[in-house]
């Protein structure tokens, strides 16, 4: 196997080993190990298509029968089938195969139990992990396709620590703006309310402090927010606030701005209009380059 990304978690965090895959646009299989647990990550075009890990306690019969689709009796079944074939046969498609499940429900229970496993490795502080090009362990007939960015605010969501905080916004006096994806690699991301409201102020101009200030009472969750857009790699420094002589913004630089979040606010009044169901709180937005547009 050809090696091509290799390291130590604690020199790269997750998020950013995750953004470097995706923004390269890179096929293969990302293997990640802490202690004796190993996780494995696949990944096509940037996108992950699947992840398992051998201690993993996300069992896919019981996420199965968590979620009402296969009862105790039959995945009992199921799993004596698969320990007669030594286990050369998948509980998936066992399960398919008698008529337990259809292949729907196997698609969406498949995409779960990578998606809990992906968040559960955000946690990760030491480990070591590796990246081989266009190599696959085993071949699956279930696959998934998930946004990096996606994954990595949804992690970050159920772990909301300040001293994550600190550590991705050193410095509440730079200023950020909205980054450009690499390759012409669209980025579909689900935003929640409260992460776009925060994001629509990051403007090129303002700082980590004047966003906070602005976007109201509640500095901590403003920073996490910020944080959380940071290490999915949304928002970018662009290093110190770009002033004229006088200490204010030149004109050109407002017109700009302002053109820019009328655009913003525009697009999310017009998403926030369009008929939904009542228990939504998330915002889909497709980012390529610095531009910002709901599906």
């Amino acid at each position: 196997m050809d090696l091509d990304l290799q390291g130590n978690i604690e020199k790269f965090t997750l998020p950013e080993i995750l953004q470097l895959v995706a923004a390269s646009r890179k096929s293969g299989t990302l293997g990640i190990q802490r202690d004796e647990s190993i996780v494995m990550v696949y990944f096509k075009n940037g996108d992950i298509i699947y992840g398992y890990g051998p201690r993993q306690t996300f069992h896919l019969g019981q996420l199965l029968k968590e979620r009402g689709k296969l009862n105790a009796a039959q995945l009992d079944e199921a799993v004596q089938d698969q320990a007669h074939t030594e286990n050369s046969r998948r509980l998936g498609e066992i399960l398919i195969h008698k008529g337990f499940i259809d292949r729907a429900d196997l698609h969406k229970v498949v995409e779960e139990q990578v998606e809990n496993l992906l968040y559960s490795l955000l946690s990760w502080q030491t480990g070591s992990f590796k990246f081989y090009e266009n190599q696959f362990p085993t071949e699956e007939e279930i696959t998934v396709r998930l946004s990096v960015e996606n994954v990595i605010l949804e992690g970050l969501r159920r772990f909301d620590e300040m001293n994550m905080v600190h550590e991705a916004l050193p410095d509440l006096n730079a200023v950020y703006t909205i980054s450009s994806s690499q390759g012409g690699r669209a980025r579909a991301v689900t935003l929640e309310a409260t992460e776009w409201n925060v994001m629509a102020l990051v403007d090129g101009h303002r700082t980590i402090h004047d966003i906070a200030a602005l976007a109201g009472p509640d500095n901590s969750n403003t920073l996490k927010r910020l944080a959380h857009l940071k290490l999915a790699g949304i928002i970018t420094p662009v290093g110190a606030r770009k002033e004229d002589s006088a200490g204010r913004r030149s004109e050109a630089d407002l017109e700009n701005m302002v053109a820019r979040l009328a655009g913003l606010f525009e697009s999310y009044l017009t998403q926030k209009t369009t008929p939904r169901p009542s228990n939504s709180r998330m915002v889909t937005t497709t980012l390529i380059g610095e531009t910002v547009e709901p599906n």
